[in-house]
């Protein structure tokens, strides 16, 4: 048994005893490679061969081989290649030192015929199989797709004429749920399954006209006091019932601003009712102060059954639900003020209204919303054009002459804002609360230095603690209830992360 190696540059011969390796094995393996990109190249050549006395049998592990008819002088001559002219050459060499002679020849036709079958498979193989690409590949291939389909959708809703500003902020919205979502997670769950939540109580005919109340957990029998809540969502954003198309979502991102606040002033002995109404562009301004009536009529009349105290109801507003909720009550007060027309409940009825971060000088705030995102024409759609603007700005109604006898009915106003609101300037507030005081109606603002839109009635109660609008808010409830107000309040735990809190107003689209 003998291996010989033989090369451009050099050439030995090595023996090796005939038992060390099997007699049936016969194994080429041939490799070209470039050195210092010169054209000089370098072949390899191992030969076994076995002794004239043995006895040839099939390897253990024969080699697969295509199933395809194909004869050895064609699988030769399709396979041969210039590189077969040096291995013939190499083959012959090792033959002669050997001294094979033609028993060196007929070993050298196998050989060959093997090699064009081996060449065959691997041929095969790459036309079958081919090299897997990268993880670092197939993610930039991933990207790039993701980038031109958004590219692509970007430019058709730009084509269907929404603007870059509308994008950004469903893009921002959409953040910014994600980040308080553990949050929302958790009043959803507190919202599905708390007893003392009735969900989707019907007070009108439309689908939208639902509410849902937060009773307090401490039934003792005494009539409690009840907050008529707005929320707000630009008009556009919101659906107070949770069990429709992207329930868990809509409830996380826009219920949740109501659930919050119904079971921290539930937690307080105050029943809350939530109102829900038709949005734009399922209804327009008069619709939704409609819807806003009818509701505020609704708990007027039935809070008892549920153990509210019909003499101690408070309605509160929200962004738009505030504007939407002083709308309401100016509206009422009006038709109580002129032809005694019928009506379904009275201004008398409420206590107080407090309006949290409102917008009610509309002349003032189009420009200002078109510059934020709410552009001129789908704001005056919703505000039915803009000779309408006038009659649905309560600061400009209660500046009218013609409201003096109206004002004489109003409850004292209450309105909180904070300095940092950007969605709606704190001097909406500030201005309103002076016209009112103008008309003579008791009214303030109460100003929370360094608060955005949103910290008041979201991030604060998702911090827990300690929440100072929310504590102004209770002692103004209790204020004629000692004993309510000295009541100790179970702990507010904390919802979210404070990291994630911060991150959420950084990017908060209002």
């Amino acid at each position: 048994m003998a291996i010989s190696y033989s090369a451009s540059s050099s050439s030995s011969l090595i023996t090796l005893h005939p038992s060390t390796v099997s007699p049936c094995l016969l194994l080429r393996h041939s490799t070209e490679y470039t050195l210092n990109h010169s054209s000089a190249t370098e072949s390899a050549l191992f030969i076994l061969i076995s002794p004239p006395h043995a006895q040839l049998s099939p390897p253990p592990n024969p080699i697969p081989v295509p199933s395809m008819v194909v004869s050895r002088e064609e699988n030769a001559a399709a396979n041969f290649t210039p590189e077969d002219e040096k291995s013939k050459l190499l083959m012959r060499t090792a033959a002669t030192a050997s001294g094979g002679g033609d028993e060196s020849s007929n070993s050298y036709q196998q050989r060959r015929r093997r090699a064009g079958n081996e060449r065959l498979v691997t041929s095969h193989g790459d036309a079958v199989g081919s090299p897997r690409k990268t993880l670092r590949g197939e993610m930039g291939h991933a990207a790039a797709e993701t980038w031109l389909v958004t590219r692509l959708g970007l430019q058709l809703l730009r084509y269907l004429g929404v603007g870059y500003k509308w994008m950004v902020k469903f893009l921002a919205l959409y953040c910014y749920g994600m980040l308080l979502m553990p949050g929302f997670l958790q009043v959803a769950y507190s919202y599905f399954f708390s007893s003392k939540i009735r969900r989707s109580i019907v007070y009108g005919d439309q689908p939208r006209n639902r509410l849902d109340l937060y009773l307090p957990r401490n039934d003792d029998g005494s009539p409690k006091p009840v907050v008529a809540f707005v929320t707000g969502g630009a008009w556009i954003i919101g659906n107070r019932d949770v069990a429709d198309g992207c329930a868990l979502y809509r409830q996380c991102r826009y219920k949740a601003w109501g659930t919050l606040l119904g079971q921290q002033l539930s937690d307080r002995d105050i029943i809350v009712a939530c109102i829900d109404y038709r949005n734009f562009p399922q209804g327009t301004m008069s619709d939704m102060v409609r819807d806003a009536s009818e509701g505020i009529s609704f708990v007027c009349n039935n809070i008892s059954k549920y153990g509210g105290d019909p003499n101690r109801i408070y309605l509160m507003g929200q962004s738009a639900g505030a504007h939407i909720a002083a709308c309401a009550l100016l509206d009422q007060a009006v038709k109580e003020s002129g032809e005694k027309e019928s009506t379904s409940w009275s201004v008398s009825q409420i206590k107080a209204y407090f309006g949290l971060s409102g917008g009610y000088n509309l002349l003032n705030l189009v420009d200002h919303f078109h510059n934020r995102g709410l552009y001129r024409s789908i704001f005056l759609s919703i505000m039915e054009g803009e000779e309408s603007l006038r009659k649905f700005s309560p600061e400009l109604v209660v500046q009218d002459p013609k409201f003096r006898n109206a004002a004489s009915l109003l409850p004292p106003i209450v309105l909180f804002h904070g300095t940092d609101d950007y969605s709606i300037p704190s001097d909406a507030s500030k201005n309103f609360a002076d016209s009112l005081q103008g008309a003579g109606v008791k009214a303030e603002s109460i100003l929370y230095d360094g608060k955005t839109h949103t910290d008041l009635f979201l991030q604060d109660p998702l911090r827990g603690g300690k929440d100072e609008m929310f504590e102004d808010l209770v002692a103004y409830i209790h204020g004629d209830d000692s004993a309510a107000r000295a009541a100790a309040a179970p702990s507010r735990r904390r919802l979210v992360p404070e990291f994630m809190l911060k991150l959420a107003r950084s990017i908060s689209p209002f």
